[in-house]
């Protein structure tokens, strides 16, 4: 779909040379705009579909559209990392259109290695050896990495174009099946091992060459698509967290050290190398509960407003970076389950009111594409969190029951006269959000701008304002 900008990405044909190469990468024939896993973009669809049909996943119980082979540049060949898809809610019986959101597909080619490995750079300098002089510095660096491989492994990839990294190095984002190593791969260290632990520990003069206490433009930014596509963009990022806060360093992420009992998704790794796009850091490591129970501790990076949310997913002086297991599980994910693949209220996922998962709703970008959805489904930016979203206004009882333990959101029936009562029976339910002294917390913060009529009054509550009780009327008994 078109964004705000006109911006359209709706063919991959002709945008990359992928599919000359595919067949010695992967091994399988796919025609022009075939993906890996035989999903098309719906210009280059040969059935002429348009809109792609998506798949039911029985076993998250939802619909998918896995490998979608989309490039990062729309129909005019302008990059656009962030572009829109529409899924829509079909009728098998009349095909109508019941309802449809637009969301953002990343995509993005910022994954580099120039910076090092463009010849005379510190990984292709070496006098010995004859570096590439091929003038794309992006091919000339990639061709200078088959080089290195070849000088210190004894390989053959120089002459082996194109190469796979993970025909020898397995990794779990190219297995869809779950099966494991297999082939070449087999013995070998995994992907995510030789790039992260490798990198991690090579020195330079002395010192580190990825210091990991440097900025992650120093760091994960010299290979991740960060500089110029931001890929973490999301409420994180606003409030001045990066990818170290959740995932560690470089050693951390590479799996140089155990993981601590807990650290891992499902407890079965414990004590083990973590493993990559399994054993990742969790919601409920930062957010461990609410203004009445949450963990503390000299050892953890408590957020210096709310101490009930950490700035860190894991203990101070912990080199695995072991994500930390809340007490209080109000905003944990489900159990031995990584956020992407969790379910809440109602069994709607959690990415479906908080966006995915570096892209935490609001982008701090008002126009950005991540905030369109939202919009779209409630008027503002930020999670959703509007009951009217997908319940007739009204037709939910006075309740405390919703995500999280949401009372109903811009209900004139909670204000007038529900909350005084729900109060009164769970006291310290209401200073789970509004604190022990109910004078507001951040998860009592006003989303937009409102107003309220209360006995001939109004009180305006602009976006952001605590709501606290002393606003419209006394403090009552604590």
């Amino acid at each position: 779909m078109a964004d705000a900008n006109g911006s359209i990405n709706s063919y991959s044909t002709g945008k990359t040379d992928f599919w000359l190469h595919a067949n010695a990468l992967f091994g399988v024939a796919l025609s022009d705009g075939e993906g890996l896993t035989g999903l098309y973009m719906p210009v280059d669809d040969p059935l002429v579909r348009g809109p792609q049909p998506m798949e039911y996943d029985l076993g998250h119980g939802w619909f998918a559209a896995e490998g979608i082979p989309i490039t990062p540049f729309d129909d005019t060949m302008t990059t656009n990392t962030y572009p829109l898809m529409r899924i829509s809610a079909v009728g098998t019986r009349d095909g109508q259109t019941q309802g449809f959101i637009d969301v953002v597909v990343p995509v993005a080619t910022e994954t580099d290695c120039q910076n090092c490995h463009r010849t005379g750079a510190m990984a292709a300098d070496d006098a010995g050896i004859t570096w590439s002089a091929n003038p794309d510095i992006e091919l000339q660096s990639k061709i200078n990495i088959l080089i290195l491989h070849d000088a210190e492994h004894a390989t053959a990839l120089g002459t082996s174009q194109p190469v796979l990294c993970a025909q020898c190095h397995y990794s779990p984002a190219l297995d869809l099946a779950g099966t494991g190593p297999a082939g070449d791969q087999v013995g070998k260290p995994i992907f995510s091992e030789v790039m992260h632990e490798y990198h991690g520990l090579l020195m330079d003069g002395g010192l580190p060459v990825f210091p990991p206490d440097d900025p992650v433009e120093n760091t994960c930014y010299q290979c991740h698509p960060g500089t110029i596509t931001q890929c973490q963009r999301g409420a994180m990022k606003t409030g001045g967290m990066d990818c170290n806060d959740c995932h560690g360093d470089m050693l951390a992420v590479g799996g140089t050290f155990p993981l601590l009992p807990g650290g891992s998704i499902d407890g079965s790794n414990d004590g083990n190398p973590r493993r990559p796009w399994v054993d990742l850091p969790r919601c409920q490591s930062c957010h461990t509960g609410d203004a009445v129970s949450y963990l503390s501790g000299a050892d953890l990076v408590a957020d210096s407003n709310w101490p009930f949310r950490l700035r860190q997913a894991f203990a101070t002086g912990d080199d695995s970076a072991s994500p930390l297991l809340a007490i209080n599980t109000r905003f944990a994910e489900n159990t031995n389950t990584l956020y992407r693949f969790s379910q809440g209220h109602g069994g709607i996922v959690c990415e479906a009111c908080h966006g995915s998962t570096h892209a935490i709703w609001p982008n701090e970008v008002n126009s950005a594409n991540d905030n369109e959805a939202a919009k779209k489904l409630q008027g503002y930016v930020g999670s959703i969190i509007e009951c009217s979203v997908c319940h007739e206004p009204g037709s939910l009882p006075i309740t405390a029951n919703g995500p999280h333990g949401l009372h109903n959101v811009n209900d004139s029936r909670w204000y007038d006269d529900g909350h005084e009562d729900a109060y009164e029976a769970n006291k310290s339910g209401c200073k789970a959000c509004h604190g022990l002294t109910l004078t507001g917390t951040s998860l009592a913060k006003m989303p937009t701008s409102r107003s309220f009529g209360i006995e001939d009054k109004t009180y305006v509550y602009a976006k952001g304002d605590l709501v606290r009780c002393d606003r419209c009327h006394g403090m009552p008994e604590l």
